[in-house]
């Protein structure tokens, strides 16, 4: 069994025995209160409620598990740890009947009384205790249930909302590929009349990026290295396009290509360079990749010498700038985002820069 597991595993029987130290207090404050009557007699007010209280309660929670984990075994639950009122009111009635009885002969022991338990009761006054045991019973059953339930409920929520959140990135996914998809095939068109040799020496390109690419978007995350590879061939695709007008460079520390990151991060980036900064420029340009670390801030950043900045890249309004935003927003929330700026070291062009947290 896994650590994960066995913690899992045992978490009902460590609440089970903090709730033991609760029931104990509680039944300490019971032989408070009886004591206030006769104030001569609070030890012996304390060595039956002690005892009784933790009796009855011992033998019903402890009831509760064994029935619910017995139930569970015969079948799936809505609930693992409570196995319904129906079954609930069986141990009940037997484990306030146990508990008083044990903590009664525990009173006994301690005191040293021969004072008669339930069994040597006559029948009136045994169902007028169990019926006075089994009200604290009730309202502290009932109480641990409403808590385990809200427990439940909250429990689920956050499930539900990291599957939402899950779906939402697969949804941006599905959307980022057929974006650069229907950009490479439409390019691709054009070369097939222009030219025929580059034509296919791309259509080879393009399937094995796509086969690199379906691999990758199958999962949540992939080494930051891996990402750097696609680009590599999505950037290779783009150069049989655009031929030595396209020139490139990725760096890449070795300390930091473990590190995951989400797939599909950094080609919206790539491709916005490429459409929007290096094509109108007759003489093309320069894509520069990098990769850095600044403490738990992992740093990403993509330049190109293009034309620069454009009004509607400024605003972010391009397709997939807006997705890559949206990713990083509901996988780190304000932990992680992605500025775009005009580059300032006098080569002209654009700078985008991704900041996520560093995680393993």
């Amino acid at each position: 069994m896994t650590p994960a597991a066995d913690t899992l595993a045992t978490s009902p029987w460590r609440s089970f025995a903090w709730r033991g130290l609760k029931v104990l207090a509680i039944g300490i404050g019971i032989a408070l209160l009886f004591a206030l009557a006769q104030p001569h007699k609070l030890g012996v007010s304390m060595a039956y409620a002690v005892p009784i209280t933790f009796g009855c309660w011992f033998f019903i929670d402890a009831g509760r598990l064994l029935t619910a984990r017995w139930l569970q075994r015969r079948g799936p639950m809505a609930h693992p740890q409570w196995p319904g009122w129906p079954w609930m009111a069986g141990v009940l009635l037997v484990g306030t009947v146990l508990g008083y009885q044990v903590g009664h002969t525990v009173g006994n022991l301690v005191t040293g009384h021969n004072a008669p338990g339930l069994l040597f009761e006559g029948p009136v006054r045994a169902i007028s205790l169990v019926a006075f045991s089994l009200v604290p019973g009730v309202l502290a059953t009932y109480f641990f249930y409403t808590r385990s339930r809200l427990a439940t409920i909250a429990a689920q929520a956050q499930e539900a909302q990291r599957h939402a959140a899950q779906a939402q990135l697969r949804l941006l996914e599905s959307q980022l590929e057929p974006h650069m998809l229907f950009n490479t095939l439409a390019n691709l068109r054009v070369l097939i009349a222009l030219d025929p040799p580059r034509a296919q020496a791309m259509l080879d390109q393009l399937i094995a990026f796509l086969r690199a690419t379906l691999n990758a978007s199958r999962a949540g995350q992939h080494a930051l290295s891996a990402e750097f590879s696609r680009i590599a061939d999505y950037l290779a695709l783009m150069k049989v396009r655009m031929g030595e007008r396209l020139q490139t460079q990725l760096v890449l520390p070795d300390e930091l290509a473990s590190l995951p990151v989400p797939p599909l991060l950094l080609q919206p980036l790539v491709e916005n360079s490429i459409r929007h900064g290096l094509e109108p420029k007759v003489e093309g340009g320069r894509i520069e990749l990098e990769a850095s670390r600044e403490g738990d801030v992992l740093v990403l950043r993509v330049r190109d010498t293009g034309s620069g900045l454009s009004e509607p890249s400024a605003d972010g309004t391009h397709f997939g700038l807006q997705q890559v935003r949206e990713r990083l927003a509901t996988l780190y929330g304000e932990r992680a985002g992605l500025q775009l700026e005009a580059a300032d070291d006098g080569r002209g062009g654009t700078l985008a820069t991704i900041r996520l947290p560093v995680t393993r």
